[in-house]
Protein backbone atom coordinates (compact mmCIF):
# COMPACT_ATOMS: atom_id res chain seq x y z
CA UNK A 1 0.00 0.00 0.00
CA UNK A 2 1.55 3.30 -1.05
CA UNK A 3 2.60 5.83 1.58
CA UNK A 4 1.07 9.25 0.77
CA UNK A 5 4.17 10.92 2.24
CA UNK A 6 6.72 9.08 0.14
CA UNK A 7 8.06 12.13 -1.73
CA UNK A 8 11.53 12.03 -0.09
CA UNK A 9 10.07 13.53 3.06
CA UNK A 10 13.28 13.46 5.10
CA UNK A 11 15.40 15.42 2.65
CA UNK A 12 15.39 19.17 3.28
CA UNK A 13 17.89 19.96 0.49
CA UNK A 14 15.69 18.09 -2.01
CA UNK A 15 12.63 20.02 -0.95
CA UNK A 16 14.42 23.35 -1.33
CA UNK A 17 15.64 22.39 -4.78
CA UNK A 18 12.16 21.56 -6.03
CA UNK A 19 10.74 24.90 -4.91
CA UNK A 20 11.13 28.20 -6.70
CA UNK A 21 10.22 31.84 -6.37
CA UNK A 22 7.75 33.14 -8.93
CA UNK A 23 5.77 36.19 -9.86
CA UNK A 24 2.12 35.33 -10.48
CA UNK A 25 -0.71 37.35 -12.00
CA UNK A 26 -4.11 37.53 -10.34
CA UNK A 27 -6.77 36.25 -12.74
CA UNK A 28 -9.81 36.40 -10.44
CA UNK A 29 -11.02 36.48 -6.85
CA UNK A 30 -14.41 34.94 -6.18
CA UNK A 31 -16.50 34.18 -3.08
CA UNK A 32 -16.99 30.49 -2.31
CA UNK A 33 -19.02 30.58 0.90
CA UNK A 34 -19.46 32.69 3.99
CA UNK A 35 -16.15 34.44 4.68
CA UNK A 36 -14.47 32.06 2.21
CA UNK A 37 -12.83 33.00 -1.10
CA UNK A 38 -11.01 31.45 -4.05
CA UNK A 39 -8.13 33.11 -5.89
CA UNK A 40 -6.99 32.13 -9.37
CA UNK A 41 -3.35 32.92 -10.22
CA UNK A 42 -1.60 32.66 -13.57
CA UNK A 43 1.76 30.93 -13.08
CA UNK A 44 2.42 28.09 -15.56
CA UNK A 45 5.71 26.91 -14.03
CA UNK A 46 4.19 26.29 -10.62
CA UNK A 47 1.09 24.72 -12.18
CA UNK A 48 3.16 22.09 -13.97
CA UNK A 49 5.12 21.13 -10.86
CA UNK A 50 2.73 21.16 -7.91
CA UNK A 51 0.90 18.02 -6.78
CA UNK A 52 -2.21 17.42 -4.61
CA UNK A 53 -1.66 18.28 -0.96
CA UNK A 54 1.35 20.52 -1.51
CA UNK A 55 1.25 24.22 -0.74
CA UNK A 56 2.95 27.52 -1.55
CA UNK A 57 3.75 30.75 0.28
CA UNK A 58 2.22 34.00 -0.98
CA UNK A 59 3.02 37.64 -0.30
CA UNK A 60 2.37 40.93 -2.12
CA UNK A 61 4.81 41.78 -4.89
CA UNK A 62 5.62 45.18 -3.40
CA UNK A 63 5.92 46.53 0.12
CA UNK A 64 6.73 44.90 3.45
CA UNK A 65 3.33 44.76 5.14
CA UNK A 66 2.80 41.92 5.68
CA UNK A 67 6.48 41.07 5.69
CA UNK A 68 6.17 37.28 5.68
CA UNK A 69 4.32 35.15 3.19
CA UNK A 70 1.31 33.05 4.13
CA UNK A 71 0.88 29.34 3.28
CA UNK A 72 -1.99 28.18 1.07
CA UNK A 73 -2.75 24.66 -0.14
CA UNK A 74 -3.39 23.88 -3.79
CA UNK A 75 -7.09 23.73 -4.62
CA UNK A 76 -6.47 22.80 -8.23
CA UNK A 77 -4.55 23.75 -11.33
CA UNK A 78 -6.23 25.21 -14.43
CA UNK A 79 -5.45 25.13 -18.15
CA UNK A 80 -5.10 27.75 -20.85
CA UNK A 81 -6.97 27.68 -24.15
CA UNK A 82 -4.45 25.18 -25.55
CA UNK A 83 -5.01 22.74 -22.71
CA UNK A 84 -1.68 23.41 -21.00
CA UNK A 85 -1.37 24.09 -17.22
CA UNK A 86 -1.62 27.85 -16.80
CA UNK A 87 -1.94 28.48 -13.08
CA UNK A 88 -3.24 27.51 -9.68
CA UNK A 89 -6.38 28.07 -7.61
CA UNK A 90 -6.43 28.22 -3.83
CA UNK A 91 -9.10 28.82 -1.23
CA UNK A 92 -8.92 30.71 2.04
CA UNK A 93 -10.94 31.98 4.97
CA UNK A 94 -10.58 35.64 6.00
CA UNK A 95 -8.86 35.58 9.39
CA UNK A 96 -6.44 38.54 9.41
CA UNK A 97 -4.80 41.40 7.56
CA UNK A 98 -3.30 39.40 4.68
CA UNK A 99 -6.44 37.45 3.86
CA UNK A 100 -8.55 40.62 4.16
CA UNK A 101 -6.29 42.31 1.61
CA UNK A 102 -6.52 39.31 -0.71
CA UNK A 103 -10.27 39.70 -1.10
CA UNK A 104 -9.54 43.09 -2.69
CA UNK A 105 -6.98 41.86 -5.23
CA UNK A 106 -7.81 42.86 -8.80
CA UNK A 107 -7.12 41.01 -12.07
CA UNK A 108 -3.68 41.91 -13.38
CA UNK A 109 -2.08 42.50 -9.98
CA UNK A 110 1.22 40.75 -9.30
CA UNK A 111 2.00 38.63 -6.22
CA UNK A 112 5.03 36.64 -5.14
CA UNK A 113 4.95 32.86 -4.74
CA UNK A 114 7.39 30.39 -3.20
CA UNK A 115 6.74 26.74 -3.94
CA UNK A 116 5.75 24.01 -4.42
CA UNK A 117 6.43 23.14 -0.80
CA UNK A 118 5.95 20.15 1.47
CA UNK A 119 4.84 16.61 0.80
CA UNK A 120 1.28 16.08 -0.29
CA UNK A 121 -0.97 13.06 -0.72
CA UNK A 122 0.43 10.29 -2.90
CA UNK A 123 -2.00 8.63 -5.31
CA UNK A 124 -4.10 6.15 -3.33
CA UNK A 125 -3.42 2.48 -4.04
CA UNK A 126 -6.52 1.24 -2.20
CA UNK A 127 -9.80 0.14 -3.74
CA UNK A 128 -11.68 2.75 -1.72
CA UNK A 129 -10.53 6.30 -0.97
CA UNK A 130 -12.35 8.49 1.54
CA UNK A 131 -11.39 12.15 1.89
CA UNK A 132 -12.58 13.79 5.11
CA UNK A 133 -12.71 17.57 5.32
CA UNK A 134 -13.68 20.04 8.01
CA UNK A 135 -14.09 23.77 7.40
CA UNK A 136 -11.60 25.02 4.79
CA UNK A 137 -9.99 21.55 4.95
CA UNK A 138 -11.75 20.59 1.73
CA UNK A 139 -9.11 22.60 -0.15
CA UNK A 140 -6.63 19.83 -1.03
CA UNK A 141 -9.26 17.27 -1.97
CA UNK A 142 -10.44 18.65 -5.30
CA UNK A 143 -7.06 17.86 -6.85
CA UNK A 144 -6.87 14.55 -4.95
CA UNK A 145 -10.27 13.53 -6.36
CA UNK A 146 -9.51 14.72 -9.89
CA UNK A 147 -6.35 12.62 -9.99
CA UNK A 148 -7.94 9.58 -8.33
CA UNK A 149 -10.79 9.63 -10.87
CA UNK A 150 -8.42 10.00 -13.83
CA UNK A 151 -9.72 13.46 -14.73
CA UNK A 152 -6.47 15.35 -14.30
CA UNK A 153 -2.71 14.75 -13.98
CA UNK A 154 -0.17 16.57 -11.82
CA UNK A 155 3.57 17.06 -11.51
CA UNK A 156 6.59 17.04 -13.80
CA UNK A 157 7.07 14.30 -14.77
CA UNK A 158 3.41 13.35 -14.51
CA UNK A 159 2.76 11.37 -11.35
CA UNK A 160 2.30 7.67 -11.84
CA UNK A 161 -1.08 6.34 -10.68
CA UNK A 162 -0.61 2.56 -10.85
CA UNK A 163 -4.10 1.65 -9.64
CA UNK A 164 -6.99 4.08 -9.38
CA UNK A 165 -9.55 3.65 -6.59
CA UNK A 166 -12.86 2.14 -7.63
CA UNK A 167 -14.76 4.33 -5.16
CA UNK A 168 -13.90 7.89 -4.15
CA UNK A 169 -15.84 9.70 -1.43
CA UNK A 170 -15.65 13.16 0.13
CA UNK A 171 -17.11 13.54 3.62
CA UNK A 172 -17.31 17.28 4.22
CA UNK A 173 -18.37 18.86 7.49
CA UNK A 174 -18.97 22.50 8.46
CA UNK A 175 -20.82 24.45 11.15
CA UNK A 176 -23.70 25.51 8.92
CA UNK A 177 -24.74 25.29 5.27
CA UNK A 178 -23.54 28.82 4.48
CA UNK A 179 -19.96 27.69 5.17
CA UNK A 180 -20.03 24.95 2.52
CA UNK A 181 -17.41 26.04 -0.03
CA UNK A 182 -16.96 24.82 -3.59
CA UNK A 183 -19.77 22.28 -3.81
CA UNK A 184 -20.18 23.09 -7.51
CA UNK A 185 -16.49 22.36 -8.04
CA UNK A 186 -16.88 18.95 -6.37
CA UNK A 187 -19.84 18.05 -8.59
CA UNK A 188 -17.71 15.76 -10.75
CA UNK A 189 -18.51 12.37 -12.21
CA UNK A 190 -17.54 9.50 -9.95
CA UNK A 191 -17.16 11.49 -6.72
CA UNK A 192 -19.60 10.63 -3.91
CA UNK A 193 -19.98 13.78 -1.76
CA UNK A 194 -21.54 13.45 1.69
CA UNK A 195 -22.27 16.56 3.75
CA UNK A 196 -22.55 17.05 7.50
CA UNK A 197 -23.49 20.27 9.30
CA UNK A 198 -23.39 20.86 13.03
CA UNK A 199 -26.77 22.64 12.95
CA UNK A 200 -28.47 20.31 10.46
CA UNK A 201 -29.02 22.98 7.79
CA UNK A 202 -27.75 20.61 5.10
CA UNK A 203 -26.93 16.94 4.89
CA UNK A 204 -26.31 14.89 8.00
CA UNK A 205 -27.18 16.67 11.25
CA UNK A 206 -24.03 16.07 13.27
CA UNK A 207 -20.29 15.64 12.94
CA UNK A 208 -18.42 14.59 9.83
CA UNK A 209 -16.80 11.82 11.87
CA UNK A 210 -20.24 10.20 12.11
CA UNK A 211 -20.41 10.13 8.31
CA UNK A 212 -16.95 8.60 8.20
CA UNK A 213 -17.93 5.93 10.70
CA UNK A 214 -20.95 5.06 8.53
CA UNK A 215 -18.78 4.83 5.41
CA UNK A 216 -16.22 2.59 7.10
CA UNK A 217 -18.95 0.38 8.53
CA UNK A 218 -20.24 -0.07 4.97
CA UNK A 219 -16.84 -0.43 3.35
CA UNK A 220 -13.74 -0.72 5.57
CA UNK A 221 -11.64 -3.30 3.73
CA UNK A 222 -8.98 -2.07 1.28
CA UNK A 223 -9.72 1.55 2.19
CA UNK A 224 -7.53 4.59 2.81
CA UNK A 225 -8.60 7.82 4.50
CA UNK A 226 -7.11 11.25 3.78
CA UNK A 227 -8.09 14.05 6.15
CA UNK A 228 -7.64 17.80 6.53
CA UNK A 229 -9.32 20.25 8.89
CA UNK A 230 -9.26 21.55 12.47
CA UNK A 231 -6.99 19.56 14.76
CA UNK A 232 -9.76 18.28 17.10
CA UNK A 233 -11.65 16.95 14.08
CA UNK A 234 -8.55 15.26 12.69
CA UNK A 235 -7.85 13.64 16.05
CA UNK A 236 -11.41 12.27 16.06
CA UNK A 237 -11.02 11.03 12.47
CA UNK A 238 -7.80 9.26 13.42
CA UNK A 239 -9.61 7.52 16.30
CA UNK A 240 -12.44 6.38 14.04
CA UNK A 241 -9.95 4.98 11.54
CA UNK A 242 -8.01 3.21 14.29
CA UNK A 243 -11.21 1.58 15.52
CA UNK A 244 -11.88 0.26 12.02
CA UNK A 245 -8.27 -0.70 11.34
CA UNK A 246 -8.16 1.72 8.38
CA UNK A 247 -4.96 3.51 7.32
CA UNK A 248 -5.30 7.29 7.70
CA UNK A 249 -3.17 10.26 6.72
CA UNK A 250 -3.63 13.78 8.09
CA UNK A 251 -2.72 17.07 6.43
CA UNK A 252 -1.85 19.55 9.17
CA UNK A 253 -2.88 23.21 9.01
CA UNK A 254 -0.04 24.36 11.27
CA UNK A 255 0.83 28.10 11.11
CA UNK A 256 4.28 28.63 9.61
CA UNK A 257 6.65 31.49 8.86
CA UNK A 258 9.30 30.50 6.32
CA UNK A 259 7.89 27.48 4.49
CA UNK A 260 11.20 25.68 4.01
CA UNK A 261 12.19 24.43 7.46
CA UNK A 262 14.64 27.09 8.63
CA UNK A 263 12.64 28.70 11.44
CA UNK A 264 11.21 25.58 13.13
CA UNK A 265 8.01 27.48 13.96
CA UNK A 266 5.71 24.77 12.55
CA UNK A 267 6.97 21.65 14.28
CA UNK A 268 4.62 18.75 14.97
CA UNK A 269 5.15 16.12 17.66
CA UNK A 270 5.58 12.62 16.24
CA UNK A 271 6.01 9.15 17.71
CA UNK A 272 9.23 7.30 17.03
CA UNK A 273 9.43 3.53 16.53
CA UNK A 274 11.09 3.10 19.94
CA UNK A 275 8.19 4.77 21.74
CA UNK A 276 9.83 8.16 22.23
CA UNK A 277 8.62 11.40 20.67
CA UNK A 278 10.39 13.90 18.44
CA UNK A 279 9.55 16.86 16.26
CA UNK A 280 9.07 17.23 12.51
CA UNK A 281 8.68 20.39 10.46
CA UNK A 282 5.21 20.56 8.95
CA UNK A 283 6.48 22.58 5.99
CA UNK A 284 9.18 20.04 5.04
CA UNK A 285 8.41 16.59 6.48
CA UNK A 286 4.67 17.36 6.18
CA UNK A 287 2.08 18.68 5.89
CA UNK A 288 0.83 15.10 5.38
CA UNK A 289 1.70 12.55 8.09
CA UNK A 290 0.45 9.04 8.91
CA UNK A 291 -2.14 9.51 11.66
CA UNK A 292 -0.59 6.88 13.90
CA UNK A 293 2.70 8.82 13.95
CA UNK A 294 1.23 12.10 15.22
CA UNK A 295 0.68 13.25 18.78
CA UNK A 296 -2.42 15.43 18.57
Amino acid sequence: MADPTSNDQNCLPGMVMTAGQYTAIVESVRPMARNTWCVRLRQPQLATRITPGQFFMIRPEDGSDPLLGRPFALYDTWDDEDGDPAGVDFGFVVVGKMTSLMTQWQPGEEVRLWGPLGNGFAPSSAKNLICVAGGIGQTPFLAVAMEALGLRTYGTPTRDVPQRPENVKLCYGVRSADYLAGLDDFDIKGLDVRIATDDGTEGHHGYVTELLDQCLTEQSSDTQVYCCGPEPMMKAVAEVCENHGTPCWLSLETPMACGFGACFSCVATVKEDDGTTDYRRTCVEGPVFPAEKLVL
